[in-house]
């Protein structure tokens, strides 16, 4: 990428006279662009299907409603119980409580969400990182973040 300063603005990548707002901004979708891949999609899709979007049995009050693709699927495919492994469910994160679950596939299911939330978590603050110095080292001194 060909960037340099000009008397009136900013050139970055084909864009000229731009602020250097507009070049935090420019500088940060590329970021982004060089940052995404297969291992954000499959972050993302961790969360995703951790979520409980599918309908199920009547549960007691103050739980989560429905239950998610994953734990429906890994509860038949991972059958081995387990004594009262601690988990956390959108519900016991709001009561910030543990809930507590008797079978393997229950437990995995209910961490992968957060696997995905570290993922995509670490991306956001490697793309930001990424960005703020290399829009550091383009922008006149007056002009930087820190």
């Amino acid at each position: 990428m060909d960037t340099t300063e000009q008397t009136s603005g900013y050139y970055f990548d084909g864009l000229s006279n731009i602020s250097a707002g507009e070049l935090y901004f420019w500088v940060f979708l590329d970021e982004a662009g060089k940052q995404l891949g297969v291992t954000d999609l499959a972050g993302l899709a961790m969360f995703i299907l951790g979520q409980p979007i599918m309908s199920t049995r009547a549960k007691p009050m103050g739980t989560t409603k429905g239950t998610s693709p994953l734990s429906y699927y890994l509860r038949q495919w991972l059958t081995t119980e387990v004594k009262q492994w601690r988990t956390l469910t959108t519900g016991s994160i709001r009561r910030l409580k543990f809930s507590y679950v008797d079978n393997l596939g229950a437990f995995v299911a209910r961490w992968i969400p957060f696997l995905g939330i570290v993922i995509l978590a670490s991306d956001i603050s490697q793309i930001v990182w990424k960005s703020t110095s290399r829009y550091n080292t383009i922008a006149k001194e007056s002009d930087r973040l820190w």
